[in-house]
């Protein structure tokens, strides 16, 4: 969620960055699920990105929605986002992509009949303005340069520092979705366990929820574009991050990595000022060009830690982020996958049995392969989707030990069916909408909004 964080007064040591990931910590019994997803609006009469103003654009969107009890968030003049007492989100991306930052609640229950209320929230007032929203890895049909640039401020300084960084910066920034989910630990000893098990199975979940095959109405060959995205976005910023499994791993080393990771931005006085490329050491060493004598605030670690990308990150809590947007059945099945592993002890220990001996180079190797081969990528003898059986498996026990019953009885564990036919058939979501484009579709690309959004 691209918003502005909220952590505390000045920082005057390394401990205090640790502590405040440490300060994260709590029991099992306050544990909590968020769920955030993305969504590309378009125009009902020609399939064209929103503009941000207009009768039909991002802005009218967003003014529409505090019908509901949204309340707006300004920065600036501009609208860019609404919150409510619930403690939920809607943010805009760089290219006006639509995010929901759910509420923390206690199962999935709660927090698929939350997804399930904003989908239909944003459908009566989409509709009303010509518009659709579709969820997808990456917009299948726009160039980049026909995609509208959001007014906040942040942005702006991310386009102009990502072209020196990679070659598909931009693309991450306008063109894709994902869906992802903030979950809880205990202890230090806990989030490592879950980091170690999270980031090891990510490409797993990654092929699971494959669904980006074109790019700008064609085939591009991958099962999840929007993760080849990131293969060259910012090696700074990206990547497997192999520390998370040497020993001695914690909050400590993560804040060693995060003062290494080159800032974006200082935000004083409601604007973001251009420190990109900097160092927050020097920061915190009252050094930093423009800023000498100053030293950060916990506000600005708090929006500092959101500018790393790995596939799993830590805050105060931990964000596994390596899923494409998908439909709508499946947005509730990304929480479901991760609640299952990481929330059910059980299944917790089993899933950091199967990935403890997976060595550097085989999940480097998997990292590298699953953007275009998906549950087809090549693992010990077997494929990608030998695992996919086994996590989902795990998952669904833990989901079924976790008792988290709705109102007729039922427990969480039928969130992960979708997932569990994929895995077992092989077929991810690139596989099914390629297949339509290629036969009963005709290569119609338009098809793709009037039958999979929203």
């Amino acid at each position: 969620m691209s918003v502005l964080q909220m952590g505390g007064g000045p920082v005057e040591s390394r401990d205090q960055l640790v502590a405040y990931l440490e300060s994260g910590s709590k029991p099992a019994s306050r544990w909590r699920i968020g769920t955030e997803h993305e969504k590309f609006g378009y125009r009902l009469k020609d399939f064209a990105p929103v503009p941000y103003e207009g009768a039909g654009g991002i802005k009218a969107m967003l003014e529409g929605m505090t019908r509901f009890g949204w309340q707006p968030v300004i920065e600036g003049e501009a609208l860019i986002g609404l919150s409510n007492e619930d403690g939920a989100g809607i943010s805009l991306e760089p290219g006006g992509q639509f995010e929901l930052s759910g509420a923390p609640v206690a199962n999935l229950h709660e927090t698929c009949f939350e997804v399930n209320n904003h989908l239909d929230q944003v459908r009566q007032v989409a509709s009303q303005l010509g518009i659709g929203f579709i969820g997808m890895g990456f917009a299948p049909t726009w160039r980049r340069d026909e995609i509208p640039i959001m007014p906040k401020g942040r942005y702006q300084i991310m386009r102009r520092y990502m072209q020196l960084k990679g070659q598909l910066g931009l693309d991450m920034m306008f063109r894709t979705c994902t869906v992802q989910v903030n979950l809880d630990f205990a202890s230090e000893a806990d989030m490592t366990m879950k980091f170690r098990a999270a980031l090891a199975l990510q490409p797993v979940a990654t092929a699971l929820f494959a669904n980006s095959p074109f790019t700008e109405g064609r085939a591009n060959g991958f099962q999840t574009y929007r993760r080849h995205i990131w293969t060259d976005t910012d090696p700074d910023r990206t990547g497997t991050i192999p520390f998370v499994f040497e020993s001695g791993f914690g909050f400590e080393r993560y804040v060693d990595y995060a003062l290494d990771v080159p800032m974006y931005f200082v935000y004083r006085d409601g604007r973001y000022l251009d420190v990109a490329g900097q160092s927050f050491r020097d920061f915190l060493a009252g050094r930093l060009p423009g800023f000498e004598g100053q030293v950060p605030t916990m506000d600005d670690w708090a929006n500092h830690l959101t500018t790393l990308f790995p596939e799993v990150r830590i805050k105060k809590f931990m964000e596994m982020r390596g899923a494409d947007a998908g439909p709508w059945h499946k947005l509730c099945a990304l929480p479901a996958l991760w609640v299952g592993l990481l929330y059910d002890q059980t299944a917790l220990e089993e899933a950091y049995d199967l990935v403890r001996d997976w060595t550097l180079e085989e999940r480097e190797s998997l990292a590298a392969n699953v953007a275009r081969m998906g549950l087809k990528t090549p693992f010990r003898g077997g494929t990608l989707q030998d695992i996919a059986k086994r996590m989902v498996a795990i998952a669904a026990q833990g989901l079924g030990r976790r008792a988290a019953l709705d109102y007729v009885g039922a427990d969480e564990s039928h969130f992960v069916t979708t997932l569990r036919q994929v895995a077992e058939s092989g077929r991810s979501q690139s596989d099914l909408i390629l297949e339509l484009y290629q036969g009963a579709w005709g290569g119609d690309i338009n098809r793709l909004f009037r039958e999979f959004s929203y």
